[in-house]
């Protein structure tokens, strides 16, 4: 029974855009990690990808992936979402994400360390392969650029830069690529949460990635079970950054989105619509009952979820 209320759920809801009972417009995607995950987000009525993850292309595996190898992948989650938004998120790893091609030292705190924006700021020869298979993948539908684990509006002018070079190398070799390409960034370090007017001021959109917002802004590493417990994305200061950040956003008129796995929570996901998060990205299974939940709201009551949250 329990699986054909499901079912109705899904069918009643799945090709419904999400929004509050009064008529607010949030915007409900999957996250995925290979081109083949989009397929579900189509059949779960995800509404575009907010997040996908390009490292699979990475690991498991002793070479680099080629940039032809990349733009194949990138062009097929592309056009599979026939339309709609796709973020895709360059290159995350370091901390807990190991690829063998870049021989990485140990490091004594990976997640502090030398990982995600500042490995392809200092590699530029692989940052530029990635860029350019996804400016050129961009052709195919609406392709979204975002840059993670950024800490200072410097890093941002600096891997805007990076792709301002990609996209010079494809017009001198004479190789079509989209040129408006939007680009923001992962807001999952506290500082720029702390500094994200300034930020806003150079992103085209912000998603926050609660799993490591949390984790940094709480001192608790989430894969360590000795403190797992103490692992909260409901703390109030963690919320207050979102809630700054969500802010920063609607002042510079640039949409608010969240990846993290907060997103798809349901006891948290009423009170992120109310600080003013505007598109929520999860695992694609949970989209419908998310997009239902917020159905049944009024953005007022949404703001009221986040006040309870936010001063308990």
């Amino acid at each position: 029974a329990k699986d054909d209320e499901r079912r109705a759920m899904l069918a009643a809801f799945r090709d419904r855009p999400g929004e509050t009972s009064d008529g607010r417009r949030i915007i409900i995607e999957g996250n995925i990690g290979t081109p083949g995950d989009a397929v579900r987000v189509m059949e779960l009525g995800g509404e575009g990808v907010g997040l996908f993850r390009s490292e699979f292309l990475f690991m498991d595996r002793p070479d680099l992936p080629s940039e032809e190898e990349q733009f194949q992948a990138y062009k097929k989650a592309v056009e599979t979402m026939d339309g709609r938004p796709v973020i895709i998120r360059t290159l995350d790893i370091g901390g807990d994400k190991e690829v063998p091609a870049l021989d990485l030292e140990k490091e004594q705190n990976p997640f502090l360390g030398y990982r995600a924006i500042r490995i392809c700021l200092d590699r530029t020869d692989l940052f530029l392969v990635q860029l350019r298979a996804l400016l050129r993948a961009a052709q195919y539908g609406d392709l979204r650029i975002m840059f993670p684990m950024i800490s200072s509006v410097d890093e941002l002018r600096n891997a805007k830069q990076v792709l301002r070079e990609a996209s010079d190398l494809l017009d001198a070799e004479g190789v079509d690529y989209n040129p408006n390409v939007k680009v923001g960034i992962m807001v999952e370090i506290p500082v720029a949460a702390v500094c994200a007017d300034v930020l806003a001021q150079e992103a085209d959109f912000f998603s926050i990635g609660t799993n490591d917002l949390t984790q940094y802004t709480l001192a608790v590493e989430r894969g360590n079970a000795a403190v797992a417990h103490l692992y909260a994305p409901e703390h109030p200061a963690v919320l207050r950054l979102i809630a700054m950040t969500a802010q920063a956003a609607a002042e510079r008129h640039i949409p608010c989105g969240m990846c993290g796995e907060a997103a798809g929570d349901p006891k948290l996901a009423p009170a992120f619509v109310g600080m003013g998060v505007n598109e929520l990205s999860m695992s694609p299974r949970r989209v419908p009952a998310v997009r239902k939940l917020l159905s049944g709201l009024t953005m007022d009551e949404c703001r009221q979820a986040a006040e309870k949250l936010l001063h308990p």
